[in-house]
C-alpha cells in the first residue's frame, strides 16, 4: 500500500481538468508505473468542481489494488485549478499536514454564491491562501492562470508544471515534457506554460506597458471632447482622474452634451464630495436600459473579445445566441414617454402587453436579422433622453442631487454617505426594481437620524446590510433599529 501514490485534480469545466490527468496518467505509464485514473463529475455552474483521480504505483509481479475515488486523509498529492477549491480540499479533509502536497493556482473564478451578493460577495483570498498552505506539508500555490494566458495556453499546462516543480512525483522534468510534446496539439504553448511554472519566483513581476489613448473621429466631436477635458481643469486635482472616467463614460453612454451635463451636475458640489461624487453621478446618469444591452452586444470590440475568449482563430464561422427576457415595464420605459406613461396607467392593456413579451427569447446575433433586430434598437441612442425610462432615471437623479445638496453643507460625511447609496442601484428589470426599492428603504431613515452626530455611520451600516443579500433581511433589521431611534 505504501508504494501506491494517491493524487487528485479539482478543476471547474473550461480548465482542461481531464487534459491534465491523461497526462499525469501517460506519465505513469511511460515510467512504468500501473495507473488507474477515475473521475467524478462536478455541478454546472460554479458550485462544484469535478474531481479527478489517479492512483499509480511501480509494475511488479504483484497486481496493485486501486480505489475508485478519494478519501479524506489519504492523499498524496492534490492539484486544485482555483484557490476556493483548494480552501473546500481543506475543508474536505483532503489535504492533511502530515501527508499531501498541495499544489494551487492563486486567482479567483467567482462562486455563484459570491455573484449573488448584491455588494462585494468575494470571499477572503489572503486568509484561504494563508489557511491552506498551513494545512498541507508542502505547497506551490502562485497564480499559474496568468502564467498560461500570458503563454497562450490553458492552466493545465501551468498546473502540470507545478507538479514538476513540487518533486512530489519521482519523474524527471524531461519526462514530463515528452509527455506533453507526445500530445501534438498546441505542443509549443502549453510547453510554455509549463516551463513558466515550473521556473516562477515570486520576485517576478509581468512587464505592464501603458499606451496613450488616442481619440479618433470627427474634428468637430475631438474639439468638443478635449474642450471638456480643458473644463476638468478647474475641479480640485484629487477629483480630475475619476471625473475624467466618469466624462468618458457619460459621453460613451449618450453624447457630447451628455458630458457637459454631468460636469455641470458636479459643479453644485463642495470640494470635499466632489470625488465621490464624480463616481456615483456617472454611474447614476448611466442606467442600463435595453438600449445600452443592444449596443454593447453589437459593437465590434465585443465579437473580438468572444473570440479572443473562446481562442476561435479567424475565419472561423461562430454562432452567437443571445438571451432576453423582456418585460413589459422593459418595453414602456422604450417607448417616448407619453406612449409608455399612458399604457403603465392603464392596467388592462399594460398586462396584456406584458403576457406578450414577458417571455424568454433567444436571438441569433450571428446573422442578419438578429443582429440587425438589436442594431435597431442600440440606433434609439439620440432619442433615449424622450423615453419613458429615462424620465424615471432622471426623476431619481434629481432626488440623489436635492437629498445630497440639503445635507451637504451642515454634514459633509452624511452627504458622502448618501452619494454612495447610489452604489446600492444596478442592472436592470428585476435586479434594478431590488436595487432602487433598497435606495429608497436607506434614505427613508433619514428623518429618524435628524440631528444625530452618527447619522453618516447609520446610513452606511444600512448600505452595507443592503449589500448584504438579496432578499434584504440583513437591511429589514438594521431599519427596525433607527425607527427605534423615534
Amino acid at each position: 500500500m505504501s508504494d501506491i501514490i494517491k493524487l487528485a485534480v479539482l478543476a471547474v469545466g473550461g480548465q482542461g481538468g481531464g487534459v491534465l490527468t491523461n497526462w499525469i496518467a501517460d506519465l505513469a505509464t511511460h515510467c512504468n508505473y500501473a495507473v488507474q485514473m477515475t473521475s467524478v463529475a462536478g455541478v454546472a455552474q460554479r458550485t462544484g468542481a469535478t474531481i479527478y483521480y489517479v492512483e499509480m504505483a511501480p509494475k511488479t509481479d504483484r497486481q496493485p489494488v486501486f480505489a475508485l475515488s478519494p478519501s479524506p486523509g489519504d492523499l498524496d498529492i492534490l492539484i486544485a485549478a482555483e484557490l476556493m477549491e483548494a480552501g473546500r480540499a481543506v475543508l474536505r479533509g483532503f489535504v492533511t499536514p502530515d501527508r499531501t502536497t498541495l499544489i494551487a493556482s492563486t486567482h479567483r473564478i467567482l462562486a455563484t454564491s459570491e455573484k449573488m451578493v448584491p455588494g462585494d460577495g468575494r470571499a477572503e483570498d489572503a486568509l484561504v491562501e494563508s489557511e491552506i498552505t498551513k494545512a498541507a506539508l508542502r505547497s506551490v500555490c502562485f497564480d499559474m492562470e496568468t502564467l498560461a494566458t500570458e503563454a497562450g495556453s490553458m492552466i493545465s499546462a501551468s498546473l502540470f508544471g507545478g507538479l514538476a516543480r513540487s518533486g512530489a512525483l519521482p519523474f524527471e522534468t524531461a519526462q514530463f515534457e515528452a509527455v506533453i510534446e507526445a500530445s501534438g496539439r498546441g505542443v509549443a504553448q502549453s510547453l510554455s506554460a509549463f516551463r513558466a511554472a515550473l521556473n516562477y519566483t515570486p520576485d517576478t513581476q509581468p512587464i505592464v506597458q501603458i499606451s496613450e489613448e488616442r481619440v479618433e473621429g470627427p474634428k468637430e466631436l475631438q474639439d468638443s471632447w478635449q474642450a471638456l477635458l480643458k473644463q476638468v481643469e478647474s475641479f480640485p486635482s484629487n477629483a480630475q482622474d475619476m471625473i475624467k472616467a466618469g466624462l468618458q463614460k457619460t459621453v460613451d453612454y449618450q453624447d457630447i452634451a451628455y458630458g457637459e451635463t454631468y460636469l455641470t451636475n458636479l459643479q453644485s458640489f463642495d470640494t470635499e464630495l466632489v470625488p465621490t461624487a464624480a463616481k456615483y453621478i456617472a454611474n447614476a446618469m448611466c442606467y442600463d436600459d435595453i438600449l445600452r444591452v443592444a449596443d454593447l452586444k453589437t459593437r465590434a470590440s465585443r465579437q473580438d473579445r468572444l473570440r479572443a475568449e473562446q481562442d476561435i482563430p479567424d475565419g472561423e464561422i461562430v454562432h452567437v445566441t443571445e438571451y432576453f427576457h423582456p418585460r413589459a415595464q422593459e418595453i414602456c420605459g422604450t417607448l417616448p414617454a407619453g406612449i409608455g406613461a399612458w399604457i403603465e396607467a392603464r392596467p388592462k392593456v399594460f398586462n396584456g402587453l406584458d403576457r406578450i413579451a414577458n417571455k424568454g427569447r433567444r436571438i441569433r446575433t450571428d446573422g442578419i436579422l438578429g443582429f440587425g433586430l438589436l442594431w435597431m434598437v442600440s440606433a434609439l441612442k439620440p432619442y433615449r433622453r424622450k423615453l419613458l425610462r429615462h424620465r424615471y432615471e432622471n426623476a431619481h437623479l434629481d432626488r440623489l442631487l436635492e437629498t445630497t445638496q440639503q445635507y451637504s453643507a451642515k454634514n459633509p460625511a452624511l452627504a458622502i454617505e448618501i452619494l454612495s447609496c447610489q452604489r446600492l442601484i444596478k442592472g436592470y428589470s428585476d435586479t434594478h426594481v431590488r436595487g432602487q426599492s433598497k435606495f429608497d428603504k436607506v434614505l427613508s431613515s433619514l428623518n429618524a437620524l435628524e440631528g444625530r452626530d452618527d447619522a453618516a455611520d447609520w446610513i452606511k451600516r444600512l448600505r452595507n446590510a443592503a449589500l448584504k443579500d438579496e432578499k434584504g433581511d440583513a437591511l429589514d433589521g438594521a431599519l427596525a433599529t433607527v425607527r427605534s431611534f423615534t
